[in-house]
């Protein structure tokens, strides 16, 4: 079953919708009646600074050789554990592990 309804009772039922200037106590002016956009809360200034392509560019560039430099630390610390064969394949996890039981077992060959 439908109802109808008047267009006074759907203005008045319906929620008044602000407009995030409106929220934020309106746009600023400058003194002399020229509207500014709204002031930016830090927050939004970072999101739109990081959405640029230069910013995301950067960003992969120095992840990039981030990660290289953390491969390099697990290659060197591969190549100092004895492992059978010797270029067996380690993920890190193993590497770490193995890293774990090695310094153990060296700590106990000190103590004897």
């Amino acid at each position: 079953m439908m109802m109808m309804v008047s267009a006074e009772q759907v203005d008045s039922d319906a929620p008044s919708v602000q407009s995030e200037t409106e929220i934020k106590g309106g746009s600023e002016t400058d003194g002399g009646g020229t509207c500014l956009p709204p002031r930016l809360s830090r927050e939004e200034r970072r999101r739109r600074r990081r959405a640029t392509a230069k910013y995301r560019c950067a960003h992969a560039t120095r992840e990039r050789v981030r990660v290289e430099a953390f491969n390099v630390a697990f290659s060197e610390l591969r190549h100092l554990l004895p492992t059978l064969p010797p270029d067996k394949k380690l993920s890190k996890i193993e590497i770490l592990r193995l890293a774990i039981c090695y310094i153990s077992y060296l700590n106990h060959v000190l103590d004897v």
